[in-house]
């Protein structure tokens, strides 16, 4: 297994404002998500930035990326991403649309930071409303898995490092590396519903 670089920060960079997040294709502040409310129902649109800013209740969906020797694609963040920089996650995803369904964005969000194009449709195993403790807010968060027997090309602005771990590996690890919680949330329930694989 290949080693991530050591956990010093790469350069904790400053923060950008939205403005410059959008000019560096960093975040899409202007798109429009769905709000919705504690039972997942649909109660208005919001601008992504504006959602983020004022913690507005919204959609994520989270994938379990698994290759053909059922080992799960990790990866540690960017410096330079917004939410959760420089954290390690076992999950790709992304926030859902507006009008767009948990099984589009999921199929998208894992072609889009998998680097791949083909995948089949990821298996959604359940839903779960993920409250963060920082102040950020809450969502709804769907949970998939999908296999992905292609070579994996990770985009440069989103990934610093990946490695396709086994479970063992991975639950090794789950107090020495910094985990992004609401992936490590889901990830535990999943372990609790399913148990180890």
């Amino acid at each position: 297994m290949s080693q991530p670089p050591e956990h010093q920060p790469e350069a904790a960079a400053p923060q950008p404002s939205p403005e410059a997040a959008r000019e560096q294709g960093l975040l899409s502040v202007d798109e429009v998500i769905d709000i919705v409310d504690e039972h997942d129902n649909v109660v208005g649109t919001s601008p992504r930035g504006e959602a983020y800013a004022r913690g507005l209740r919204h959609r994520c969906a989270f994938i379990l990326a698994r290759d053909a020797e059922d080992r799960i694609f990790v990866h540690r963040r960017t410096a330079r991403k917004l939410v959760f920089p420089s954290m390690y996650d076992m999950f790709v995803g992304g926030v859902v649309g507006a009008g767009e369904s948990y099984d589009e964005t999921a199929l998208r969000e894992a072609e889009e930071e998998l680097g791949v194009s083909g995948l089949p449709q990821p298996t959604r195993l359940f839903t779960f409303l993920y409250e963060d403790a920082t102040g950020r807010g809450s969502w709804w968060s769907a949970v998939y898995e999908v296999r992905c027997e292609l070579p994996v090309r990770p985009q440069a602005e989103e990934v610093a490092w990946h490695a396709f771990l086994t479970e063992e590996e991975l639950t090794a690890r789950l107090e020495e590396w910094p985990w992004v919680p609401d992936g490590l949330a889901a990830y535990r329930r999943l372990r609790e519903l399913r148990g180890p694989r």
